[in-house]
């Protein structure tokens, strides 16, 4: 037993957190054909923001491999999209081809990169997830390769 109660913290309520409470919500999208990795924040996490980050795709069905997540309830009906799906909450992380380690991995390494900063401001956020979206695809390259794609982007 504990003498006293836990600490309260500023945004330690639970729950997902909106852009308006300081704490936006940021998408992890890779794309299984290519490997591309994004980290992409956003104003809100509902279905139009999902339809908006998806949007962007070849006129053939596509298939998203999701989580329990509510907002993308609605690609389930929608014949653009086929859906599949895993509920971590019924304890289901894997079945077959649909799974979202990779997301989940890649979002970790993004809060990683994120940490040192202790804080950083809404409006700057995709600014700091920028170099951190080079850095991963630059990581794995010789060096000569790395420089022209390093070279690349900042141009």
């Amino acid at each position: 037993e504990r003498d006293s109660g836990s600490r309260s913290r500023a945004l330690s309520k639970r729950g997902r957190g909106t852009y308006e409470e300081d704490k936006p919500p940021v998408f992890t999208l890779v794309d299984r054909g290519s490997g591309q990795r994004y980290v992409v924040p956003a104003k809100s996490a509902d279905e139009a923001t999902v339809r908006l980050l998806l949007d962007n795709h070849e006129k053939e069905s596509l298939t998203v491999y999701t989580d329990g997540f509510r907002a993308y309830d609605p690609l389930d009906d929608d014949e653009n999209f086929h859906r599949e799906a895993v509920i971590h909450g019924d304890g289901e992380y894997v079945d077959g081809d649909a799974h979202v380690n990779t997301c989940e991995s890649h979002a970790s390494l993004a809060r990683r990169w994120l940490s040192p900063h202790r804080g950083i401001s809404k409006d700057k956020l995709t600014a700091y997830l920028r170099p951190f979206q080079l850095r991963r695809r630059i990581l794995r390259k010789p060096g000569r390769e790395a420089l022209k794609q390093i070279i690349r982007e900042v141009l």
